[in-house]
């Protein structure tokens, strides 16, 4: 299906594809990113023939479960290497400079996931396909 847009004077000046769900599919494949895991899954399980909106909810779902299980593994990794530290007495100031490295880390991973996460619905509502390295992989498979 495609929907009129239509220019100041009234004259059709584009054409722009809708989705399954009924919206514009570079607005599907924007909120696919929105919240991450649970929209993309939506579209997904939404979106049977339009592949530009399976791309970008599938990319997400991707996306995101890497983002989580990174934040995880950092963290568990954090917490049995700070616990090891400050269990002895020696390795206090040792202990206090590995937290705080883990911690920078773990801030670069949240802030550039923040970033990817934005430049990602800006790209598909502009109707574009950004790949992220590993998670385009998996997705490619997926749609």
């Amino acid at each position: 299906m495609a929907s009129n847009i239509q220019d100041i004077d009234g004259e059709p000046t584009a054409s722009a594809a809708e989705s399954e769900s009924g919206l514009d599919e570079n607005i599907a494949g924007a909120l696919s990113y929105l919240f991450g895991l649970v929209t993309g899954l939506i579209f997904f399980l939404i979106e049977k023939e339009n592949d530009f909106v399976r791309f970008h909810a599938a990319q997400s779902m991707v996306f995101s479960g890497l983002l989580f299980v990174a934040y995880i593994a950092l963290s568990v990794i954090g917490t049995v290497i700070t616990t090891v530290m400050f269990s002895s007495t020696n390795t206090f100031f040792v202990g206090s400079i590995v937290s705080m490295v883990l911690g920078l880390v773990w801030l670069v991973l949240v802030l550039g996931g923040f970033a990817a996460w934005v430049y990602l619905m800006i790209k598909a509502y502009q109707g574009k396909t950004p790949r992220i390295p590993i998670a385009a992989g998996i997705a490619d498979k997926l749609v």
